[in-house]
C-alpha cells in the first residue's frame, strides 16, 4: 500500500505544480482556462485519493497524529510531497 501511496503523493504533487506554475498563469495572464479545468479536476481528484490514503498509511504505519497532520500538510504546500515522500515513506 505504501508503494501505491508513493505513486499518488508523486503524482499529486506534479498536478499541483501544474496547476500553480502552468495553468494558473494561462489562464489569468493568457485568459485561457481549459488547461486549469483539466489539470485542476485531475489534482481534485488525487487530492481525494492523497487524503484517503494517509489515513489508511497512518493505520498501516503507525503514526501518531502529529506524523498525519505533517503528511496531510505536505499536501498543500508546494514541493510537499516529495519531501513527504523522502522523510516518511522511503524508510522501511
Amino acid at each position: 500500500m505504501v508503494g501505491t501511496f508513493r505513486i499518488i503523493s508523486y503524482l499529486e504533487g506534479i498536478s499541483y505544480l501544474l496547476i500553480l506554475f502552468v495553468t494558473m498563469p494561462l489562464k489569468y495572464l493568457f485568459a485561457s482556462p481549459e488547461p486549469n479545468k483539466v489539470i485542476g479536476m485531475a489534482h481534485g481528484f488525487l487530492f481525494l485519493i492523497y487524503i484517503v490514503f494517509a489515513f489508511l498509511i497512518k493505520a498501516e504505519r503507525k503514526w501518531n497524529i502529529k506524523t498525519l497532520a505533517i503528511v496531510l500538510l505536505c499536501s498543500i504546500i508546494p514541493f510537499g510531497t516529495f519531501w513527504m515522500d523522502g522523510k516518511y515513506l522511503s524508510k522501511k
